[in-house]
C-alpha cells in the first residue's frame, strides 16, 4: 500500500479537480491510501467516501500564493503535512495542481522531495498568451509561477504540453512524462442513464465548460448560426446572463437551453447529437473523452493540446482549425450527417481510471 497525497487549488468546477478525483478514488480500489488537500475549502462536487478530503484556507484561497501573505501560507502548508504524515506515516508520492498549490509547494521545504511531482493540465504558452491581455502584473505572476517548475519533476496530461515545453526555453524540468487523464467509465456510463426530466426532447448540440474566453463561446456561436438546420444549443456553465448578452449578437438567444453547472452531465451528453469543443486552447480535452464513452459524436477545435490526440483514425475529420467558424459549422454539420461508433474510438483503450491509476502509482517504484 501506498500513502498518497494530492493538492490543488480548489474543488470547484474544472477539468483538474474532476480528474483528481477521479484519480484519487482508482488509487483507493488498488489498495492505496490517498489524501486530498484543497488550498481552498469551497467545493462543487460530492466528494468520494474512501478519500480523505482537508481543506487549508477559508475561502476563495486566491492570494495566498501572492508575496505579502506566501511566508504564512508556507506555514501553514508545511504544518499540514507534518501533522497529517505524523498520523498516517510519510508520503510515497505527491502530487501538485495548478498554479497556486505549484507555486506554495515549489517555494516550500518538500521544494526538493524526490517523491514530489506536478502535473500541468494545460498549454503553458496559450495561457501566458491570455494572461498578457489581463495587465503586466497578471502576466509577470505567471511568468514567475511556470519559471518554478524548472528542476522539477512533471506530468503533463498530453503529449502537446510535454513538447511544448521540451521545444519552449521557459521551463527546464527536472523529468517530464505524459500521462493521459483517468475516467471512470463505470461510473459515468451509470450516471448517462439516470432520467433527468430537464433534458429537452428536442435534437440538440451540446457544449460543456465554463464561460470563459478560452472556450470561444463567440466561435461556437458564429458557427451554430451557419447550421443549415434548426437545433437546439444546450450550454452546461456559468455566468447565464453574460451568455445571454452574447447569444443575443449573434440572433441565437432563443435557440439555447442553459441549465447551469451539472453536477452530473453525462444523461445530457448522451442525449446529444454532437457535442462540440470550440475552445482555443485545452490540455487535454476531458469532455470529449466522457461524451465518447456514452456513444456521443464530438466535434471540436483543432486547439493546442489534446484534441487532436483523442480525435484520431476516422475521428479525424471532425477537427476543425481554431477561431474558424466556418470550418466548426461545416465539421458540425459533417458530424450530425455521419454514422459513428463512438465506442471503438482508440482513445478510450488508452484512459480507463485503473489504467493510469497504475501509471501514476509506478512514479514510486
Amino acid at each position: 500500500m501506498k500513502n498518497i497525497a494530492l493538492v490543488i487549488d480548489s474543488l470547484t468546477g474544472g477539468g483538474a479537480e474532476k480528474v483528481m478525483l477521479s484519480l484519487g478514488k482508482a488509487m483507493v480500489e488498488l489498495g492505496n491510501k490517498v489524501t486530498l488537500l484543497s488550498l481552498s475549502d469551497q467545493c462543487d462536487y460530492i466528494l468520494p467516501d474512501n478519500i480523505e478530503v482537508h481543506y487549508l484556507f477559508q475561502g476563495k484561497a486566491s492570494r495566498v500564493d501572492r508575496f505579502w501573505s506566501i511566508g504564512k501560507s508556507l506555514k501553514a502548508l508545511e504544518h499540514w503535512f507534518d501533522d497529517v504524515q505524523s498520523v498516517n506515516g510519510q508520503f510515497d508520492l505527491i502530487f501538485s495542481n495548478l498554479n497556486k498549490s505549484n507555486n506554495l509547494l515549489a517555494n516550500s521545504s518538500l521544494k526538493n522531495n524526490k517523491k514530489l511531482f506536478f502535473i500541468i493540465h494545460n498549454s503553458i504558452e496559450e495561457e501566458l498568451i491570455r494572461q498578457k491581455k489581463l495587465g503586466p502584473f497578471a502576466y509577470h505572476y505567471l511568468v514567475k509561477s511556470k519559471g518554478l517548475l524548472s528542476g522539477k519533476q512533471l506530468i503533463t496530461v498530453s503529449f502537446g504540453i510535454a513538447q511544448e515545453i521540451i521545444n519552449g526555453s521557459r521551463i527546464e524540468a527536472a523529468s517530464i512524462q505524459t500521462i493521459y487523464n483517468p475516467f471512470d467509465f463505470d461510473e459515468i456510463q451509470s450516471l448517462s442513464m439516470i432520467e433527468n426530466q430537464n433534458i429537452p426532447d428536442d435534437d440538440y448540440i451540446i457544449h460543456v465548460g465554463r464561460f470563459a474566453r478560452q472556450k470561444r463561446h463567440d466561435v461556437l456561436f458564429a458557427a451554430f448560426k451557419l447550421l443549415p438546420e434548426h437545433y437546439k444549443l444546450v450550454l452546461l456553465c456559468n455566468k447565464p446572463k453574460k451568455v445571454l448578452k452574447l447569444a443575443k449578437k449573434y440572433g441565437i438567444r432563443e435557440q439555447l437551453i442553459l441549465p447551469g453547472f451539472q453536477t452530473n452531465p453525462y444523461n445530457w451528453i448522451k442525449k446529444a447529437k454532437v457535442l462540440v469543443l470550440s475552445s482555443d486552447y485545452e490540455g487535454f480535452g476531458n469532455v470529449l473523452v466522457e461524451a465518447l464513452s456514452v456513444g456521443t459524436k464530438i466535434v471540436s477545435t483543432l486547439c493546442p493540446h489534446g484534441p487532436d490526440e483523442i480525435l484520431t483514425g476516422e475521428l479525424e475529420r471532425f477537427l476543425a482549425p481554431r477561431r474558424d467558424e466556418k470550418a466548426l459549422a461545416n465539421s458540425l454539420n459533417r458530424a450530425l450527417k455521419a454514422d459513428v461508433n463512438c465506442l471503438e474510438a482508440n482513445i478510450l483503450q488508452q484512459v480507463s481510471a485503473i489504467k493510469v491509476a497504475k501509471q501514476y502509482l509506478a512514479l514510486g517504484s
